[in-house]
C-alpha cells in the first residue's frame, strides 16, 4: 500500500456523515431496498437518531475537474455530477438501479459499460445524495 510517506496509514474507517430530513425514509432506502446492513443504530435525547450502515470497504476518490468531465461525459451523458457523489459497488447494476427506482431514487442515467469495464448508473437518492451505482464486468477473471 502507498502511502505518500514511510509511516502506517492512519486512517482505519472513512464514514460518510449525511443529513436525512426523512430519517426513516432514508433509512427504509438504504438499508432495506440497497442492502446495506446496519452497523449500529443510536437514540438521544431531542429524537436525536442515527444508523451507522455498512458500505463495504471504502476508498476517497479524488478526481480533478478535467476528469469529472470524462466520467460525466461517458456515464451521464454529459450531464454535471454533483460535488459530492456516493459510487457504491454492486453485484447487479441494472437489478439494483431499478430497485432503487421503484424505491423512489431519480434516474438520471441507465445502466452503461464504461471504457474501464464497469457497468455505471446514476440516480438521485433520498438526503440529497447523487449516487453511481457500479458493477465490475471483469470481477472474478
Amino acid at each position: 500500500m502507498t502511502t505518500g510517506n514511510s509511516e502506517q496509514p492512519t486512517v482505519r474507517q472513512l464514514r460518510l456523515v449525511v443529513e436525512a430530513e426523512d430519517y426513516d425514509a432514508a433509512v427504509a432506502f438504504y438499508r432495506d431496498v440497497l442492502g446495506m446492513t446496519e452497523e449500529a443504530a443510536f437514540q438521544g435525547d431531542g429524537g436525536a437518531r442515527v444508523s451507522i450502515l455498512d458500505a463495504g470497504r471504502a476508498t476517497l476518490e479524488l478526481s480533478n475537474p478535467a476528469q469529472v468531465r470524462l466520467i460525466d461525459s461517458v456515464e451521464a451523458e454529459g450531464r454535471p455530477s454533483a460535488r459530492l457523489r456516493v459510487a457504491l459497488e454492486v453485484d447487479d447494476a441494472e437489478g439494483a438501479t431499478r430497485r432503487l427506482v421503484e424505491a423512489g431514487a431519480t434516474l438520471i442515467a441507465e445502466p452503461r459499460e464504461t471504457p474501464w469495464r464497469s457497468l455505471n448508473s446514476r440516480l438521485d437518492g433520498p438526503a440529497g445524495l447523487q449516487l453511481t451505482l457500479f458493477q465490475e464486468l471483469d470481477a472474478g477473471t
